[in-house]
């Protein structure tokens, strides 16, 4: 039960050199959809907020939101010049599923960072976003 005299977490921000593109990965990878007006126009078209700001939802989850800015060094997790300030944690049901999810994050165009499939108490997956940001994939 969410506490009316405390703020409500809305949506979870990452910057982009390329929203569009980022925004396209995580709406394939999570299964999301564009908030109304923020979809993709026909090809050739002009697409001022794939320039900006776009937002991916899921029905009452914590939405997504992608910013673009003109400079984005990537992370060097896990240690290294630019270290992460934030990554997202993904679940998934079990070790079969975790399997599929990295064939599809890695065919989506995610880069793997780390291997800890054989962990016996919390297989799981790093990998990094096309833009760099490190997320998780893991059996919970």
């Amino acid at each position: 039960m969410q506490d009316r005299d405390v703020p409500r977490l809305r949506q979870v921000v990452l910057d982009t050199t390329d929203a569009r593109s980022l925004a396209e990965f995580y709406r394939q990878l999570l299964g999301l959809a564009y908030r109304p007006g923020d979809e993709a126009p026909p090809a050739g078209e002009d697409d001022p907020n794939g320039r900006d700001w776009l937002v991916l939802r899921g029905g009452d989850e914590v939405s997504v939101a992608f910013q673009q800015v003109a400079v984005l060094p990537p992370a060097t997790w896990p240690e290294g010049q630019h270290p992460q300030m934030l990554h997202l944690d993904l679940t998934v049901p079990d070790a079969e599923t975790l399997t599929r999810q990295r064939a599809r994050a890695t065919e989506l165009g995610a880069r793997l960072l780390w291997d800890r499939f054989d962990d016996p108490d919390e297989p799981l997956y790093v990998f990094a976003d096309p833009a760099g940001h490190p997320f998780c994939i893991f059996v919970a």
